[in-house]
C-alpha cells in the first residue's frame, strides 16, 4: 500500500508540474527602421518561429530613421537598435555606456555606369562624383584615405556632389553623375539596372590595414541593462544567427523577405540576396574589434573630432565580448 502511494503521490507531482505555466518570455524591445535591413532577419525569424523557439517576446517600434533609433535608445525607450561602432565609441567617450555585436559588414561601392571610361579609383579625378550620407559618412572618409596614400585629394580633385541615398541613386540612373559613392542596399539596386561596382569599400579595407570583412553596423545596447539580461541578450544573438542562417542557405526563405525590399523586379531580388549573404559576419568578436580598432584610428585622422568626438582610439568596451562561442 505504501509503493501504491508512492507511485499515486508521484503521479500527482507531475501532472501538477505540467499543469504549471512555462516561464514566460523575456521581452526585448527593438528600435527598427522601417525601410533597413533589420526588417527582412525580424520576418525571417517570425515567419520559422525562433523568436518562440529562444522564449523571447519582439516589440517593435519601427521609426523612420536610425537617428529616431538613436533617440529612442537615449530617452530609454528602445534596447536594442542598429548603429555602427564609430557612434557607439563615440558616444561611450561622451558617458554613454553602449555596448555593440555585429549585424553586417555590408558597405558601400563607388559604381559607375557599364558603358562608362573610368576603369581605376584614380580615373575619378576630374569627375562628379556624387556622395551619400554626407562630408563625414564613413565609406567617404575611407575612400578618401586610400586615395590619399596615391597621393590623390578627391575633395578637391573632383566635383563632389552630397545628397539622400534615394536621390543619388536616382541622379546616377539619369546619368547625372559620372560615379557614386552609395549605401550598400542602394548600390544593389544600380547594379541590378546594369551598372558597374568600380570598387567596394570592403576591397579598399587591406590597404588601411584591416585583415578582414569589418562589421560597420551591429546591434547596439546599454551595457548595463546587457549586464541584467546576459541570458536574454545571449539568446537573441543565437535568434538572430539562426535567421542570417536561413537566409544564407534557403532561397525560399526569401520569399518573405521580397515584399520588404520594395522590388518585384527578380534581377534586383537576387542582387540584394546576393549583397545581404556577403554582409553576414563570419568572423570572431576579437578579430572584428583589432580592425575596427585600425579603421577607427584611419577615420579619426580624416574626420577629426566632428566624427569621433574627443577620443583618438577605439573606446575598449564599444565591442561586446559575453556571447557563447565568440
Amino acid at each position: 500500500m505504501r509503493g501504491l502511494a508512492r507511485i499515486v503521490a508521484l503521479s500527482a507531482v507531475l501532472a501538477l508540474a505540467h499543469l504549471a505555466p512555462a516561464r514566460a518570455a523575456d521581452t526585448i524591445r527593438l528600435a527598427v527602421q522601417k525601410t533597413g535591413t533589420f526588417s527582412w532577419e525580424l520576418a525571417t525569424i517570425r515567419a520559422n518561429g525562433l523568436d518562440k523557439e529562444a522564449n523571447l517576446s519582439l516589440a517593435v517600434t519601427e521609426l523612420a530613421s536610425t537617428e529616431a533609433g538613436k533617440i529612442a535608445m537615449r530617452a530609454g525607450n528602445a534596447d536594442i537598435m542598429l548603429s555602427d561602432w564609430l557612434w557607439v565609441s563615440r558616444e561611450r567617450s561622451l558617458g554613454a555606456k553602449l555596448t555593440f555585436y555585429p549585424y553586417s559588414s555590408a558597405l558601400g561601392a563607388v559604381m559607375v555606369p557599364a558603358s562608362s571610361p573610368i576603369k581605376t579609383l584614380a580615373d575619378l579625378r576630374g569627375r562628379k562624383l556624387a556622395v551619400a550620407g554626407g562630408p563625414i559618412d564613413k565609406s567617404w572618409l575611407l575612400l578618401q584615405a586610400r586615395m590619399k596614400q596615391d597621393g590623390i585629394d578627391l575633395k578637391s580633385d573632383a566635383t563632389i556632389v552630397y545628397g539622400a541615398p534615394p536621390l543619388l541613386a536616382a541622379k546616377a540612373l539619369d546619368g547625372e553623375m559620372d560615379a557614386s559613392l552609395n549605401f550598400w542596399n542602394f548600390c544593389a539596386q544600380l547594379e541590378a539596372k546594369g551598372f558597374r561596382r568600380l570598387a567596394g569599400i570592403e576591397d579598399i579595407l587591406p590597404k588601411l590595414g584591416a585583415k578582414g570583412p569589418v562589421s560597420a553596423v551591429g546591434y547596439v545596447f546599454d551595457e548595463t541593462w546587457a549586464a541584467g539580461h546576459r541570458d536574454a541578450v545571449a539568446r537573441f544573438i543565437a535568434m538572430t544567427r539562426k535567421a542570417k542562417q536561413l537566409l544564407v542557405t534557403s532561397d525560399a526563405a526569401w520569399e518573405k523577405v521580397a515584399p520588404l525590399t520594395g522590388t518585384t523586379d527578380a534581377a534586383m531580388l537576387k542582387t540584394y540576396r546576393d549583397r545581404y549573404r556577403d554582409g553576414i559576419p563570419r568572423r570572431s568578436i576579437d578579430d572584428e574589434e583589432a580592425d575596427a580598432r585600425v579603421l577607427y584610428r584611419v577615420l579619426a585622422e580624416v574626420g577629426g573630432r566632428d566624427l569621433v568626438g574627443p577620443a583618438p582610439e577605439l573606446d575598449p568596451g564599444t565591442f561586446y565580448h559575453a556571447v557563447p562561442g565568440d
